[in-house]
């Protein structure tokens, strides 16, 4: 009876490992010096900001292109080269795994995270863009619109 107990805990306690495994193997989370290390070194390369509109405008890494989870990845999924390296951040490394797991069953397969996000990012002494961002194209045409 203890051997058929301890079989039955084996295997319950086996399962749930080997999903936490599956997903640490479809992308690689890297150090913040890592990370950029190994952007540099690839030739097709996107670095995918995972954050709201407000966070991103903020404060950013250069280069980064704005992509919020609220909308939705579909359409840039869609747009994207599957052979290109997807590097992607949010504000701790929560919202960046979500979106790289939703590119991996995209077809997705060069996948980077950076571990501890942007904040690990500015802990580690990289630099951040924080010039303004308008939210829409709209600002000098709408402005000459409305007389000012």
């Amino acid at each position: 009876m203890k051997k058929f107990l301890f079989a039955i805990f084996c295997f319950l306690n086996y399962f749930p490992l080997t999903a936490q495994l599956s997903d640490t193997l479809k992308y690689y989370s890297l150090e913040p010096y890592d990370f950029h290390l190994q952007y540099l070194r690839e030739d097709s390369a996107l670095l995918l900001d995972a954050r709201e509109f407000f966070e991103f405008r903020r404060s950013r890494i250069h280069g980064s292109v704005f992509m919020p989870p609220s909308k939705g990845f579909e359409t840039v999924a869609d747009t994207l080269d599957k052979n290109c390296s997807l590097f992607c951040y949010c504000y701790n490394g929560g919202r960046s795994v979500r979106a790289l797991l939703f590119f991996y069953d995209k077809g997705f397969r060069k996948l980077y995270n950076l571990d501890g996000g942007i904040i690990a990012w500015k802990k580690d002494g990289f630099p951040v863009d924080k010039s303004r961002i308008r939210k829409r194209a709209e600002g000098r045409e709408g402005a000459r619109a409305r007389g000012r």
